[in-house]
């Protein structure tokens, strides 16, 4: 699916420029003159990213930033500077802009910082509990393990103590990154985070540390990294344990002096950060083996924080199920009432390799899908003994695994499309908001599957 971004800026210049860039990139775009049209084309349509001018007449770019923040939370915002508002922009990062680029830009810089914006919003989209019916810091759980990691936020959040997140993916590490920097006396302060694994391996040190103007080509102007950014709040490292190894003893001066070092730059600069790491893989074992650095292992372990996969607490999935009854009913216009003890059984005896966000997703369709208000045991397509799965075992001799799914994904994306069309009385617009695709999308999917005249 075409990712759609919205280019808000004063020049029409601007707007053109930027529109081609993304255009030969494969994105699609629309364009707002200044914040108030961006607003009403936010509440009209899907985007996915907001390029915006950080200057502009009435509504500018921060106020824009902050209406994004509220209405539209997760919804990647990228600020476009001229010369003498680099400060602000930095500001602007702080209080929940994704990134900024200067003036002139580089066609490289704002395909990479795009590419970057777009896999935020992908996991932000997904972000799977935002708020608990049972459990604390907005977190879903009452195992006694989940009570154990409840404490030791609660102890260790406080401190400027380094922290290490580890668990399986799914498990919902972020979330536990965010309750220790709400919980801390940083609260007031940025929590930037940054993704290890999705950085391109050439500009992990700009990334993180900045670059003076003129470091290497396209440096047109210095720009701070997320070190910088963060000073006075937390750092949050996903996806740790892939830093290139460089990269590792960079970072590791960075914790344990306290002080950076921009690319191109000539000196250090002090900051106030604390670091929070995360990853699901074995760093103990990455270490043994070599590919990753001892030092900085125990440098981020100080604290480790451990989060159990959702298979060491079953007990917990009725409440995440209640949860998500709630949440997916409000999203998706159902009114499923209640699962019933069989289709809990089935729950509680599958192995969730996925953990949460597997269960997130199969909750999202089967509510989707729900012909009453009780989900049944059979409606948990694939799990269990008693579920229904889609097709047969003749049917993928026949077809062939990928040719298998291919056909029941699109069988499942049509009846979506469908139940939300009777949802919006076939208001397309209002369709396409609710799916998360361009109404162009939209319609291209109802003539691939029919669904034009009905």
């Amino acid at each position: 699916m075409s990712r759609r971004i919205l280019i808000v800026d004063d020049e029409p210049s601007i707007r053109k420029v930027l529109a081609a860039h993304l255009k030969r990139a494969g994105y699609e775009t629309a364009a707002a003159a200044d914040g108030s049209e961006a607003i009403v084309a936010l509440q009209d349509d899907v985007f996915h990213v907001v390029i915006s001018d950080l200057k502009m007449p009435q509504v500018d770019g921060m106020a824009l930033l902050q209406w994004v923040t509220e209405h539209q939370p997760g919804l990647p915002v990228i600020l476009i500077t001229a010369h003498g508002t680099v400060d602000s922009a930095v500001e602007a990062i702080k209080l929940g802009a994704f990134d900024y680029v200067s003036k002139p830009f580089d066609q490289d810089e704002i395909a990479a910082v795009v590419t970057k914006a777009l896999a935020t919003e992908q996991r932000n989209a997904r972000r799977h509990i935002q708020r608990s019916p049972a459990g604390r810091f907005g977190i879903v759980g009452e195992h006694p393990r989940m009570q154990q990691l409840f404490g030791l936020i609660e102890k260790v959040a406080p401190s400027p103590t380094t922290v290490l997140i580890t668990g399986e993916s799914g498990t919902g590490k972020e979330l536990v990154a965010r309750a220790l920097h709400e919980a801390s006396p940083r609260s007031n302060g940025p929590f930037i985070q940054i993704n290890c694994g999705a950085i391109p391996e050439s500009l992990f040190e700009a990334e993180l540390f900045g670059y003076e103007k003129g470091a290497f080509t396209g440096a047109a102007t210095s720009k701070p990294g997320r070190f910088e950014i963060a000073n006075g709040g937390t750092l949050f490292l996903d996806e740790v344990g892939e830093l290139p190894k460089d990269m590792q003893v960079k970072i590791l001066r960075a914790l344990q002096q306290r002080i950076i070092d921009r690319v191109g730059g000539l000196h250090p600069i002090e900051i106030d950060v604390r670091v929070i790491a995360a990853t699901n893989r074995d760093l103990a074992a990455a270490v043994k083996e070599g590919n990753f650095r001892e030092d900085l292992y125990y440098r981020l372990n100080v604290v480790p924080l451990h989060l159990p996969p959702l298979r060491d607490r079953t007990s917990d999935i009725p409440l995440l199920v209640g949860y998500f009854l709630e949440h997916f009913n409000e999203r998706l216009g159902q009114s499923v009432e209640a699962v019933e003890p069989e289709a809990l059984d089935v729950l509680a005896r599958h192995t969730w390799p996925g953990n949460i966000r597997e269960l997130e997703n199969l909750m999202e369709r089967t509510i989707l899908l729900a012909d009453g208000p009780t989900i049944r045991a059979e409606n948990l397509a694939g799990l269990g003994a008693g579920a229904t799965t889609p097709g047969t075992s003749a049917d993928l001799d026949e077809m062939g695994l990928k040719e298998f799914v291919r056909v029941h994904t699109a069988k499942l994306e049509r009846t979506r499309i469908q139940r939300v069309l009777q949802m919006e009385d076939g208001n397309v617009t209002r369709a396409a908001k609710r799916l998360g695709i361009s109404r162009k999308s939209l319609q291209t999917k109802m003539k691939d599957y029919g669904l034009r005249d009905s």
